[in-house]
């Protein structure tokens, strides 16, 4: 990772569970890097989720999948988001969004993460409109009945494999 800002404010960390990693998801990291100096793209463990991949294996995609972004870094975390953004010293949080409902639970978020620190501000960005409608359900859908070829307009290419290996073992949801 290169020399990072001592301004708080140009740090953005942008965080979710990435199970799996998505075409959304890059196209959200792809713009965002261009707005901050450093984004931090921080991998949490929802323990209300069972995950398609372990929290190693989605730092590992994520990290190969962003290395051509200099000022993109992966690290997994557990607990709230905004003990993350101020443990790595951070003051934004970058969000997408997909749709209105995505809005709707934005919002709760924000607020909630306003009250718990009021200095950390969230930055929203719109999904692109073709991956807009994708979910990690989507995903596991289109693998399952629609093989690589389907699941390469969803996800980089470098996770179509792990997400169809794992399927074919039967270790997913």
């Amino acid at each position: 990772m290169s020399r990072l800002t001592r301004d708080p404010y140009r740090i953005a960390v942008f965080t979710g569970t990435f199970d799996p990693f998505t075409l959304g998801h890059l196209g959200i990291i792809a713009r965002g890097r261009m707005l901050f100096e450093h984004l931090k793209i921080g991998i949490g463990v929802n323990p209300n989720k069972t995950s398609l991949f372990s929290i190693e294996e989605r730092v590992d995609m994520a990290r190969q999948v962003t290395a051509d972004f200099p000022n993109v870094s992966v690290e997994s975390f557990e607990g709230l988001t905004v003990d993350f953004v101020r443990r790595i010293g951070a003051r934004v949080i970058l969000r997408g969004l997909r749709t209105l409902t995505d809005m709707e639970y934005e919002f709760g978020m924000t607020l909630t993460n306003h009250q718990l620190d009021p200095e950390i501000e969230t930055v929203f960005l719109m999904a692109d409109a073709e991956h807009s409608y994708v979910s990690s359900t989507l995903i596991k859908q289109v693998a399952r009945f629609g093989g690589a070829d389907a699941l390469r307009r969803f996800v980089p290419e470098l996770v179509v494999q792990p997400i169809l290996e794992t399927l074919a073992r039967g270790s997913a949801p």
